[in-house]
């Protein structure tokens, strides 16, 4: 990937000055500038980051041409999870594998479509730092309706010794080891957003020079919103605690005398981004199918509690907060309420009534 500054020139008609020159700071220079502020990091922790980026790039690619390709529907197969497999849950899983194969500075992978640990068997991984655990295609199936899709990714500095083989201890850690982690929203712009602990940046994918450039810097999720994003399809077997707040939010007598609006989109990624950027609350509570919740921990619940705690938010399970569980299964499973402080607070309150 190409660190460089991208310096770009609008037409008069756009600006008050002849020509107005605006800075744009790509992913692999903003990567490079703030890799101080991990400690441990060096240069294959920034090089982890911008593989990333790269397999980020390939999936959006192949995302935006999937009908054109054929390349939507299922696959005629099952994850661990039980659920069927699209095509492009496939492609996009083996693409960020790949990647993150040939880049060298990972030892093992961890991901939703896969039963077990992927251990990467090379020279060069044999002696690499970090482990990633993944969600290459959340929202899967909306798909073959054309709704927006992202993927999910968090990194941990590995717990076994450098050199040795790779176990189930260097996942097995909770989130608040992570050293980053981060989503891509596949929808109108593809857009990465990432955290190393130190803030919330957004990057933007520009079409015309193949680069995600920074265009939502020190995102911060407000402290009340005006969207609930909940299946309330499931609202006859949640807890008391949660039925109770869907009926707040859906009155008319609040201070504002306006009920709350409903936003749900079936795709986290997308549910959270929209949340993230403009507040809101995300509540997947234990349901009669899924009484120990529906989201995976490892992949899904544990990166987006560890970006929206750093945008100012907070994410928790109805017991703790998700971030200081540790796992015991690699498709481990918990409830979750996510998003804007006020928000998550007053439902919490609720559930432990």
């Amino acid at each position: 990937m190409l660190n460089l500054r991208v310096t770009l020139y609008l037409p008069d008609k756009y600006t008050k000055t002849s020509m107005s020159k605006f800075n744009v700071t790509t992913l692999g220079q903003f990567i490079i500038e703030r890799q101080n502020e991990i400690p441990v990091a060096k240069g294959e922790f920034s090089r982890l980051l911008r593989d990333i980026g790269i397999a980020a790039k390939t999936i959006s690619r192949e995302v935006n041409r999937a009908g054109l390709a054929e390349i939507l529907g299922d696959a005629g197969s099952e994850n661990v999870q039980g659920e069927d497999q699209k095509k492009l849950d496939v492609i996009a899983n083996n693409l960020v594998i790949d990647c993150l194969t040939r880049g060298g500075e990972v030892c093992a992978i961890a991901s939703e479509e896969n039963d077990e640990m992927i251990y990467i068997q090379s020279p060069v991984s044999n002696n690499a730092k970090y482990v990633v655990a993944m969600d290459p295609l959340d929202g899967s199936s909306n798909i073959d309706v054309n709704v927006s899709i992202g993927t999910i990714f968090s990194i941990f500095q590995r717990v076994t010794p450098v050199g040795s083989k790779p176990d189930l201890s260097d996942f097995f850690q909770p989130g608040n080891q992570m050293l980053a982690a981060g989503y891509v929203i596949y929808g109108t712009s593809t857009m990465l957003v990432y955290t190393t602990g130190n803030g919330v940046n957004g990057f933007t994918l520009d079409p015309s020079i193949g680069e995600f450039c920074l265009s939502h810097p020190d995102m911060k999720i407000p402290a009340m919103g005006k969207t609930y994003s909940y299946n309330e399809g499931n609202i006859l077997s949640a807890p008391n605690g949660v039925k109770e707040y869907i009926n707040w939010c859906q009155q008319v007598d609040k201070p504002t005398n306006r009920p709350y609006s409903a936003r749900y989109i079936g795709s986290m990624v997308a549910d959270f981004h929209r949340n993230l950027l403009k507040g809101g609350i995300f509540i997947y509570p234990p349901t009669a199918k899924s009484p120990n919740g529906k989201l995976r921990l490892m992949y899904e619940c544990n990166p987006m509690a560890f970006i929206v705690e750093q945008a100012g938010g907070v994410a928790d399970t109805g017991n703790g907060r998700v971030l200081d569980i540790v796992p015991n299964d690699l498709h481990q499973r918990v409830p979750i309420y996510m998003g804007s402080k006020d928000m998550v607070g007053q439902l919490l309150g609720l559930l432990h009534q």
